[in-house]
């Protein structure tokens, strides 16, 4: 036979073995829908699931264990915050520096915070903070929305992932009133007089409003009115009338300290399997996220059973959070490059199914706004790629009209190797939109000068002290404008100098 026509009879036959599959599948999924014991899944109701039945061995178990600690971190640490910040008897400062309430309410600073708080890492000293966790399917609350005026605020609602679930803010034109926070399951009657339901995705929420504060003491003065009226309580509370609290009176709570000069370890690896079942229990899963939920609940069952799997999981724990845990708190290995040697966030606030950065930013900064209410550029190098230290001194120079372009406000902080401010003679740890008295060049350019020594009595006014050590810079750039979006705005360089 000619080879041409050797190679038409084989295309020949190929097309017809390949008709011949289609029409097999076609002819089995047809099938699959009139009988169902042909093994194609409708639902996922109708997929097999893991057998408790089986002789789960401590290898296996230690390899889903250590994904189901990266996925479930944020939330075991979500549990722990609330549990123990709503020990609080009444509305107040724990330990004089972080405000606290019993659940279902909230308390606000009547100022920036602390520099002494180490309940999170990254905190700023632009706003006024405010802090209440709530259970919203046993518990509505009532949240009160002042009148701002000019002023921006936003009020961070935040569920048991990390995640924002509503809108509340200047950014959004939010009017003056009452709303009323509820969980997924909760269907209580709603009174009159409340502007608004928000419901969160999970029973957990909690919420940090935060509110500007130019760095005066007439604008310290100016704010009290307004955030004495920023009270929550729960729904049983509601009469339709503006509660007020005086929060620059509000009692000092005492409370455990910190050790360490961190973040408290909200995250106790050798329990965290204790507690990963209340997650899976009360948090939905997520579109796609059913077969994680069916992996980690096999895995918990396996070492209700088995002692060597409970201590394969307790193994796992350490060794995630020493491997993959720690290393988020570096800010090169958070978000994605921002240009000059910065990083900048990403999915913050709505993560979704972005365990990475979920993650990574409830370890370093948690409890970020969402990415069109606030942008974080951060890093812990020079533009040479140096790491930032003390010893040296270094300039950061916007040029004429390139400071962050923003709707709300900016600032640059200093954080030390802790993600906390700086203790310093000034007690400055940030500058930026709150400051008066920064002093810009003929040509309107900005530098800021950072360095342990002072840059001299012409530049202090513009000088961030840093410690001897170690040292990271973070921008914050709130309610952005496009090339804040959209990433066309850079950082600009920091230059070490002698």
């Amino acid at each position: 036979m000619p080879l041409q026509t050797q190679r038409r009879s084989i295309a020949m036959r190929t097309r017809l073995i390949v008709a011949s599959l289609a029409a097999a599948l076609m002819t089995g999924a047809a099938n699959a829908q009139e009988n169902p014991q042909v093994p194609f899944a409708k639902t996922p109701a109708d997929v097999t699931q893991p057998s408790a039945e089986v002789l789960m061995h401590p290898d296996y178990a230690k390899a889903v264990a250590r994904m189901a600690y990266v996925w479930g971190w944020p939330m075991v640490n979500m549990i722990n915050r609330r549990a123990a910040i709503t020990q609080a008897p009444h509305p107040g400062r724990l330990n004089g520096v972080l405000p606290a309430a019993p659940r279902g309410q909230i308390a606000m600073l009547s100022g920036y915070i602390d520099p002494g708080q180490t309940f999170v890492t990254c905190p700023n000293q632009d706003v006024a903070y405010g802090l209440g966790f709530f259970s919203l399917d046993e518990e509505p609350v009532v949240m009160q929305v002042p009148d701002f005026g000019d002023r921006f605020w936003i009020y961070a609602l935040y569920d048991a992932r990390t995640d924002q679930f509503a809108q509340l803010g200047k950014p959004y034109g939010t009017k003056p009133g009452f709303y009323l926070l509820a969980g997924p399951n909760w269907k209580g009657e709603v009174p009159a007089g409340i502007a608004a339901v928000i419901h969160s995705s999970t029973e957990l929420a909690n919420t940090i409003p935060r509110v500007f504060m130019d760095d005066t003491d007439e604008d310290r003065a100016t704010i009290q009115e307004v955030l004495d009226q920023i009270v929550a309580y729960p729904l049983k509370d509601f009469d339709g009338k503006m509660k007020t609290m005086d929060w620059s009176e509000a009692p000092e709570i005492p409370g455990p300290k910190s050790e360490g000069g961190g973040e408290t370890a909200w995250v106790v690896p050798e329990k965290f399997f204790d507690q990963l079942g209340a997650v899976l229990d009360t948090v939905p899963p997520l579109p796609g996220e059913e077969a994680m939920y069916a992996q980690y609940r096999a895995l918990l069952a396996a070492a209700s059973k088995d002692p060597a799997i409970k201590q394969a999981l307790v193994d796992a724990a350490v060794e995630t959070d020493r491997n993959v845990i720690s290393p988020f708190f570096a800010w090169k290995r958070n978000g994605r490059p921002a240009g000059n040697g910065w990083n900048r966030s990403t999915n913050n606030a709505q993560f979704g199914i972005d365990y990475f950065d979920r993650t990574g930013t409830a370890k370093s900064n948690m409890f970020d706004n969402k990415p069109t209410e606030t942008q974080y550029f951060y890093t812990d190098d020079d533009s040479s790629g140096s790491a930032l230290n003390g010893a040296h001194s270094y300039e950061i120079t916007f040029a004429p009209g390139q400071e962050p372009p923003v709707n709300g406000f900016w600032s640059l902080t200093l954080y030390n190797e802790h993600h906390f401010f700086n203790p310093n003679d000034l007690k400055r740890y940030s500058l930026g939109t709150k400051n008066k008295t920064l002093i810009r060049s003929a040509d309107d350019s900005l530098t800021i000068y950072v360095g342990a020594k002072s840059p001299g009595p012409d530049k202090e006014s513009n000088w961030l002290p840093a410690p001897d050590g170690v040292f990271s810079l973070y921008i914050r750039a709130y309610w952005g404008k496009e090339p804040i979006l959209d990433g066309s705005w850079q950082p600009p360089k920091i230059e070490a100098v002698q």
